[in-house]
């Protein structure tokens, strides 16, 4: 990776919805740099763009015009099986529906998106039990979903977007399903990796207080960006040390 480069480089993105004869336009004309090692967060309205941005970005959905590169990658340049693969390899995604497989264990869960690359079996259980370990779930690696709360659940989700190395992590309201306290320690969480461990992370939230939290803020409105500040991160919550649960 060129440590000088940008590692996303949006310029002129632009979105349209279209239904019938009416046309919403949900990006126009949208540019955003994000260097590597970022945490940046995106708030703004309901409508005004927010998860249209990150699932253009991350090349989930076509643009109409304007483009986007990924550590130097032109996305709508590829192929579509090419672009899902250079997500496979280079994204992690974390939401808030979580999205795991129910009759899956949570080390299944996390290794799946490793074996469909074609991680090697052992390899993959191994990085999924290492990245479990690192959210603090060694304790409940064979344990389904459904027997496991909401934070924990939202754990799993960060061990599987982490477990394949990715450049980058998109996280649409990552806290949306939690109540204040889980919502705390998974923010807790993201912004831990983010500081030790220099990973990337885009982050949509509507909540003002998990917007706070993250070193640069970006405000949509209508498409455009209407406001890219840096701030001063909150201190980390007191007790982050209790599990979630």
């Amino acid at each position: 990776m060129d440590t000088d480069r940008p590692l996303l480089e949006a310029t002129g993105v632009r979105k349209v919805y279209r239904t019938g004869s009416v046309a919403v336009t949900a990006l126009a004309g949208l540019d955003l740099t994000v260097h590597a090692g970022e945490m940046v967060g995106v708030m703004g309205p309901s409508g005004s763009g927010k998860t249209t941005l990150l699932n253009c970005l991350s090349g989930l959905d076509d643009i109409d015009g304007g483009r986007v590169l990924i550590d130097g990658h032109d996305l709508f340049a590829m192929s579509d099986a090419a672009r899902t693969r250079h997500r496979a390899h280079s994204m992690g995604f974390v939401f808030q529906a979580f999205n795991l497989i129910p009759v899956f264990s949570a080390v299944e869960n996390v290794e799946l998106p490793l074996l469909l690359v074609g991680t090697r079996p052992a390899e993959a259980r191994g990085r999924a039990l290492a990245m479990l370990d690192r959210v603090g779930l060694a304790h409940r690696v064979g344990h389904r979903p459904s027997e496991m709360s909401g934070g924990e659940q939202q754990r799993v989700t960060i061990a599987r977007a982490l477990a394949g190395r990715p450049a980058i992590v998109w996280a649409d309201e990552p806290t949306g399903n939690l109540d204040s306290t889980m919502a705390g320690q998974v923010m807790d969480l993201l912004c831990e990796l983010n500081r030790d461990e220099g990973q990337t992370i885009v982050l949509v939230t509507h909540d003002g207080a998990i917007g706070a939290r993250v070193p640069r803020l970006i405000r949509m409105r209508d498409g455009r960006l209407a406001g890219d500040v840096r701030q001063k991160a909150a201190a980390p919550r007191v007790g982050t040390d209790v599990p979630l649960g």
